[in-house]
């Protein structure tokens, strides 16, 4: 072997273990001379197999099988090479994480996430005081079929499909767990416990100049202490550093009528939504989402630009904000109330400089009717209203704990899966608890994610002795996890596990009467009982309708014998006091 070779061989290891060879792998995007090329599957995990090679400062984690049967994989960036969340945390570490490609469609996350972690591999400046943990693609399926099914969309050639394979939204999932993929990535979330959240998204509605808005965990769902926190520290910063770098934000644009002059609406993300998700464990969470109709290449660096930011603001604000969030944890296991529903508060606006186009109407070509359109040779800056506050419509006073009846596996599943602290019964026993009836609720009439959501939920509580049995569930509420708890198993919670169908077994009676048999039973139960008597006749003579039908009066009388069902629309989750 030459002299000259083995000079080349040792500097090329020399470069490898530095990782200045890492500048040399390009990304799809990078190669396009137009920037309006997306990665596929089979490229991001080539590229990444290969820059990750030999590194022992990163780490690729198979954390399941997802849909699609390729597993969903995590990207955990650690200075030390120490992978263990425990072990970390009890460093005092700060944990971010970025997901991409929830909607694969909305690419830009999974290109930027490429360049950014190749760059912070480069340069070999990890921080000692923060781990970055990437999902590089949350929906796998979605992203292998790839097309162009997103018509309003501007770029890039080919992407990926919203739905996953078994055509769910996964941005709806995150409370109710219908997919392998929300479940894993449940189970990320909650072993490593992110103290910062990154989901990036793309917008699809009215037009504007902004390359990028922003989603953040609502202040008014966020513990009081961590909302200042996030707006000060974090979310101004945000805004002030994509100003300087020539990607101006503004919240996501929601307007209240039909165009932003109208007002914007701030988004409420329910726990359905990964932020809102992220807020019932107390963790700050932005969603960007870049505007649909600018050039992919935009997009791409505005994402780009906003997680290093994001990055590189946890890094400053690490050590504050591990002690705030631990803090907020002791407290929320103290905490006795919580909200669980919210509605907006039209009667506080304020106002918010609005950068749009001047929009009008004029008849279509398509149906002759007047449609909307946007002149993007009229531009403008001007104040809009902005609905940015909400109050709790429902408040919960937590009992000392929940009883689950071991039947609802799929319940017990999800809290095992997020943390929450439980315990199983050691042998039956009688207890006096509070149980709900549900007095009344609506249901949505058109299939939603695989579900029909109840909604306006009401609840008649009463005390009563109930049986339970070796093996069910004890969740104690003196925990960190509270608001997961509280949230998800009250059933007048926006995103409970009751709103999801979990318990529609209970809405249906089980046990009927034959008429023909009940007629007599009934006349003798009358008879017999001079104050039933008095209040059947009472009821129809309020009620010309209920007096002219002879099925609801024996309804009427069933109901008050001892042979109805006492546990029909009886919700199974005791409250132990």
């Amino acid at each position: 072997m030459s002299k000259n070779l083995l000079k080349t061989l040792a500097l090329t290891a020399i470069l490898l273990s530095s990782g200045i060879m890492v500048n040399a792998q390009k990304t799809p995007y990078e190669l396009d001379p137009n920037k309006n090329t997306t990665v596929t599957y089979e490229e991001m995990t080539d590229y990444y197999a290969s820059l990750l090679e030999g590194r022992k400062d990163v780490k690729l984690i198979d954390v399941g099988s997802t849909d699609v049967g390729k597993p969903l994989q995590l990207i955990v960036l650690s200075k030390d090479g120490d992978f263990d969340p425990v072990s970390i945390k009890s460093k005092g570490k700060a944990v971010m994480l970025i997901n991409n490609g929830i909607h694969p469609g909305e690419p830009e996350g999974i290109d930027a996430s490429m360049m950014f972690i190749r760059e912070l591999l480069k340069e070999n400046k990890l921080p000692d005081n923060l781990v970055l943990c990437v999902i590089p693609v949350y929906n796998i399926a979605g992203m292998l079929n790839r097309g162009e099914s997103r018509v309003n969309q501007n770029g890039p050639n080919e992407y990926g499909f919203r739905g996953s394979r078994q055509h769910y939204d996964l941005n709806r999932d995150f409370i109710k767990g219908d997919t392998r993929n929300s479940r894993l990535f449940q189970k990320i979330f909650s072993t490593w416990d992110p103290d910062v959240f990154f989901d990036t998204h793309t917008s699809n509605g009215a037009d504007y100049q902004y390359v990028m808005t922003l989603i953040e965990t609502h202040k008014d769902k966020l513990h009081p202490e961590l909302a200042p926190f996030m707006k000060s520290r974090f979310t101004d910063e945000l805004y002030h550093r994509m100003e300087k770098a020539g990607f101006p934000m503004v919240p996501y644009v929601n307007p209240k009528g039909e165009t932003p002059e109208s007002g914007l609406v701030s988004f409420l993300e329910s726990p359905r939504y990964s932020t809102g998700y992220a807020a019932l464990h107390n963790t700050i969470g932005y969603m960007p989402e870049t505007h649909m109709w600018k050039p992919y290449k935009h997009r791409v660096e505005s994402t780009y630009t906003l997680m290093k930011s994001l990055y590189e603001v946890a890094v400053q604000e690490s050590k504050e904000l591990v002690a705030l969030r631990q803090k907020i944890k002791e407290s929320v296991s103290k905490q006795m109330e919580f909200p669980v529903s919210w509605k907006l508060d039209t009667e506080h606006v304020d106002t918010i400089d609005f950068m749009g186009f001047e929009s009008g109407k004029k008849k279509s070509d398509v149906s002759g009717q007047q449609r909307l359109y946007y002149d993007r040779s009229k531009p403008f800056k001007k104040q809009v209203p902005y609905y940015s506050h909400y109050k709790p419509s429902v408040i919960i006073t937590k009992p000392k704990a929940y009883i689950i009846p071991q039947a609802y596996d799929k319940l017990v599943e999800l809290m095992k899966i997020n943390g929450v602290q439980m315990k199983q019964l050691e042998k039956d026993e009688l207890m006096e608890v509070e149980m709900y009836y549900i007095s009344s609720y609506k249901t949505q009439s058109h299939p939603y994610e695989g579900h029909y959501p109840h909604h306006s939920v009401e609840v008649s509580p009463k005390m009563m002795k109930v049986q339970f049995y070796a093996g069910d569930w004890v969740v104690e509420t003196d925990q960190p996890m509270n608001r997961y708890i509280v949230e998800t198993l009250e059933p007048q919670g926006m995103d409970s596990f009751f709103s999801w169908n979990f318990f529609d077994a209970i809405l249906s009676q089980k046990e009927y009467f034959s008429a023909y048999i009940f007629e007599d039973t009934a006349a003798d139960l009358l008879r017999k009982d001079p104050k039933l008597k008095q209040e059947f006749e009472d009821a129809k003579k309020n009620d010309p309708i209920f007096a002219a039908d002879g099925r609801a009066q024996l309804e009427w009388i069933y109901k008050r014998t001892h042979h109805y069902e006492y546990d029909y629309g009886l919700y199974p989750i005791a409250r132990a006091r």
